[in-house]
């Protein structure tokens, strides 16, 4: 839970992905802790290649925007720079896409299949941890699907410009609640000002690009360069040797959880790996290792992908381009609307507080240095003086005495 609860706000692409990680340890450690032996593994075993596809698929994102950013990693993988990558690294993005939706638990994708196994052995095993364990389930859905959306959805994030009518220089952002506000900003300082502020995970930036252009073919991608005095380069698909890995592993993401697949007859369990696991499974609680019921299996799963169905949706009204219907409907501004006063200003204390835990680590880092590397320092510069001034000063003085 707090490893999802930190990934909520991280604009860095890699460290929400690092979260996610962290997250999802702590549903094999939650299986080991139940006993349920087997589902831990199965677990270990659909997350490392989900996993490894998202991580493979970032890399190929930050190389890919290196040619636009160049080698840094603060610009390369700040998802704020990042947005409308889908034309430009399809088979990235399909990829990505295949990996993100395993996480969240969707079926038939490899962790729907374990983490479902995990989330019904909680309700056997403790109420409380199952509680645990679900919101876990609806928070990795929507920052997943943050993740997924603020970088291949929306527009360009390295092109501030917007061209709205004949006006060629306004800033337009998205609010919360999807209501576009328009503002005038140096161009000069667009690009550090993105790279700088911080990135809410209840807002995104949003940037289109003017129509005069030309297209230029590159290996796997049509690249858009603009006819204007000052060429605008944009990232393009990576080669095949970043290519084939992801599509392995993309198929190992599809296909992976045949091995776990709990398919028993006249009581016998035929998997691979309940098979390898039999003397363990021997010491299982007896609630915990009782043949699955296909009907159980099935109520719990349409819960558990509903939960992260409610996250996906959350993520897609929050992160999805301005132009989605459902903002267009002026939906989110309405309901808005129905908040005043008091409560509006509860509902921004609580969001804002939900932002700075995420966005700030939990202030787990704040917590070490004025706990332990401030009195860390501190002891180390009274060592020092001492060390100086008493022992090496109690030598000097003998080292005197000897010349009288």
């Amino acid at each position: 839970l707090l490893g999802a609860t930190l990934a909520l706000a991280q604009k860095d692409i890699k460290r929400g992905l690092a979260y996610s990680t962290m997250s999802q340890l702590g549903y094999m450690m939650l299986a080991l802790g139940m006993g349920s032996y087997r589902s831990a593994l199965f677990h270990l075993i659909t997350h490392a290649y989900s996993k490894a596809l998202l991580f493979l698929g970032s890399g190929s994102i930050i190389h890919s925007m290196e040619t636009v950013v160049g080698y840094s990693p603060h610009k390369s993988q700040n998802m704020a720079l990042m947005g409308g990558l889908t034309k430009h690294v399809p088979i990235t993005k399909s990829t990505f896409l295949v990996g993100t939706l395993s996480i969240c638990g969707i079926p038939p994708l490899a962790c729907f299949w374990s983490k479902d196994e995990i989330l019904t052995d909680t309700w056997l095993y403790s109420t409380s941890f199952a509680i645990i364990a679900w919101v876990t389930a609806g928070l990795t859905a929507f920052y997943m699907f943050r993740i997924y959306l603020l970088t291949f959805e929306g527009h360009f994030g390295v092109q501030v410009q917007n061209y709205i009518g004949k006006q060629k220089t306004p800033f337009y952002s998205l609010s919360l609640w999807g209501k576009g506000v328009s503002k005038k900003i140096n161009k000069n300082k667009n690009f550090s000002l993105l790279t700088k502020e911080r990135s809410s995970f209840f807002s995104k930036k949003i940037y289109s690009i003017d129509d005069c252009a030309r297209n230029v073919t590159r290996p796997f991608i049509t690249i858009v360069h603009f006819e204007n005095k000052k060429k605008i380069s944009y990232p393009y698909e990576s080669d095949n040797t970043m290519l084939f890995p992801l599509l392995v592993l993309c198929l190992f993401t599809l296909f992976v959880e045949a091995i776990g697949i709990p398919l028993s007859q006249e009581g016998e369990n035929l998997d691979i790996l309940s098979k390898w696991l039999t003397p363990s499974i021997n010491l299982f609680p007896q609630k915990l290792k009782n043949s699955m019921n296909w009907y159980e299996f099935f109520k719990d799963a349409v819960f558990s992908v509903s939960i992260a169905s409610l996250g996906i949706f959350l993520a897609a009204l929050l992160y999805k381009s301005s132009y989605s219907s459902l903002l267009n409907l002026d939906l989110i501004n309405s309901v808005l609307k129905m908040k005043s006063g008091s409560k509006r200003l509860l509902w921004d204390k609580i969001t804002n507080t939900i932002y700075n835990w995420s966005y700030n680590r939990a202030y787990i880092d704040s917590f070490y240095t004025m706990s332990l590397t401030g009195g860390i320092r501190k002891s180390a510069e009274f060592i020092h003086f001492f060390d100086q001034r008493v022992i090496d000063g109690i030598t000097n003085v003998f080292g005197v005495i000897t010349f009288f």
